[in-house]
């Protein structure tokens, strides 16, 4: 169950307006998410944004993805996926 609220946070971060590569402080990331899942109109809309980008730019999509799963996995509360275990986001 962590995993699939791992892969939503990481999903709202990569709709965001977060630049790609940045170490934002916890605030400035639950802040993000919250601002990604009501515009988005929910974690759905986040991983519809998501899929969208990796059909429109998958050479810069799977990049971001990559950070946000980084920035979402050091968020307070949340722990790490198994690393024998893929972590899918949809």
């Amino acid at each position: 169950m962590r995993s699939q609220l791992l892969a939503a946070r990481a999903a709202a971060l990569f709709a965001s307006d977060l630049p790609t590569g940045t170490r934002p402080a916890p605030t400035a990331v639950a802040a993000a998410i919250a601002a990604s899942v009501h515009a988005c109109g929910g974690t759905r809309g986040c991983v519809a944004v998501m899929a969208a980008a990796y059909g429109d730019y998958p050479e810069t999509a799977a990049p971001r993805m990559r950070w946000a799963l980084s920035v979402a996995s050091m968020a307070p509360g949340a722990t790490r996926p198994e690393p024998d275990r893929e972590l899918v986001a949809a």
